[in-house]
């Protein structure tokens, strides 16, 4: 892969100080058992609601944003109360709510409650179900919350483009009943987009070839860790509105088990184990499993170019390629030419970036660099979580073999 400093195709590599941008957060308290605590939202937040006359009372505002995906990319997005997603929003199986809407884009807009059952009205299609919210409007929508489950927001207007820049957020209905075990229970939305290289705007025509991939709107190193106890059952709800793909979402170190969509519950005899969960566009996922060793886990998108960070692929496969003299030669017109990947990307560990870019992989980890960007982020598994828990020493780690080993061994 030919690759220059100045090229629009340039990645990057690890950032020099990536190991600061891996955020260790205090492990949350967790509920007692029986209650309906509050779902943990990496990077995110859970919108607050008032109570009038029995009815939960919330407001989304609708706005222009500029966005963080990971220090060095900030980009100009849309999305509710100052973030993409926007807030999540909490309840309970049979609450009222009255949610108000207020537009502040420069187009009209609407939301539709995704998966939710509410009355046609209050469907939020415009132009089919209601009047589009035109800008500096504000709509008011209520209904009630018959069934738990976890659920999503979104535009139904203009999708390609709102959705696209980032307008979307995750609902979380419990249900009426507590929980019989303490429970470390996570949201994380999935997103895509294409950022050109040294630009701030998405670009929302954009079909394929994204060069963003987002858990809560982060981008690996940014993205803040899982964390639960050895025991605990966790619970991960993975949404996805991206535009075009299904994300295949990998667990390292434990088996789950799918229990609900966002169409309801699975019934237990329909429950296998997985390790892998494919999230289809438009969909919910919702995994269980029981917190087995400690450890830092990896979880991550498994398709391998979306575990990765800003990148282009329109460029000569050079894989085993003979290079020697070239750099020289194009130097000579392209100022700070540098040819790459004839051994691998990983080679990009240590190159410049452009302006408002990321590296395409990798952040300073325990044993070197992680080589990995995108839908990538850590699970942390520990007996107990009453201190941040940094990175796990683990008792046994992989290390090159002795001479005495493959005598031992019989190893050529």
């Amino acid at each position: 892969m030919s690759i220059s400093r100045r090229n629009l195709l340039t990645a990057g590599a690890a950032l020099a100080a990536a190991g600061k941008l891996v955020k260790h957060v205090d492990a949350a308290p967790s509920p007692p058992i029986g209650a309906r605590g509050r779902v943990r939202v990496p990077n995110g937040s859970i919108l607050e609601s008032k109570l009038r006359g029995g009815v939960k009372i919330f407001h989304l505002r609708a706005q222009a944003i500029d966005h963080e995906i990971a220090p060095g990319l900030t980009i100009k997005a849309w999305g509710y109360n100052g973030a993409t997603p926007g807030p999540l929003l909490e309840v309970d199986e049979g609450d009222r709510v009255r949610i108000y809407v207020t537009n502040e884009l420069p187009e009209p807009t609407s939301i539709h409650w995704h998966g939710v059952f509410v009355p046609s009205g209050m469907d939020g299609v415009a132009g089919l179900s209601q009047p589009a919210i035109d800008p500096g409007r504000t709509f008011k929508y209520e209904f009630v919350f018959d069934r738990a489950g976890t659920f999503m927001y979104h535009p139904h207007v203009d999708e390609m483009t709102q959705i696209a820049l980032g307008m979307m957020g995750m609902i979380v209905v419990h249900p009426k009943s507590g929980e019989a075990r303490r429970v470390r229970d996570y949201a994380l939305f999935t997103h895509e987009m294409t950022v050109p290289i040294g630009a701030r705007r998405p670009d929302p025509l954009a079909m394929n070839d994204f060069n963003v991939l987002t858990f809560n709107g982060k981008s690996f190193p940014a993205t803040e860790p899982l964390v639960a106890e050895t025991g605990d059952l966790v619970r991960i709800r993975f949404a996805n509105l991206g535009p075009m793909d299904h994300h295949p979402m990998h667990l390292h170190g434990h088996a789950f088990e799918v229990v609900a969509t966002d169409g309801g519950s699975v019934p237990h005899s329909a429950r296998i184990p997985e390790t892998t969960v494919l999230v289809p566009t438009g969909t919910v996922r919702v995994i269980e499993f029981t917190a087995r060793a400690p450890g830092d886990w990896a979880l991550h998108c498994h398709m391998t170019h979306h575990a990765m960070n800003q990148m282009g692929h329109a460029a000569a496969n050079l894989v085993g390629a003979e290079i020697s003299g070239i750099d020289d030669k194009l130097a000579r017109v392209v100022p700070g030419y540098m040819t790459m990947g004839a051994s691998g990307m990983s080679e990009m560990d240590g190159m410049a970036q452009p302006v408002n870019s990321i590296a395409m992989m990798g952040a300073k980890g325990p044993h070197g660099t992680i080589d990995m960007g995108g839908m990538f982020t850590i699970l942390k598994i520990r007996e107990s979580l009453a201190n941040d828990p940094g990175w796990y020493a683990a008792p046994n780690v992989a290390s090159e073999a002795s001479a005495d080993d493959l005598h031992r061994d019989g190893i050529e």
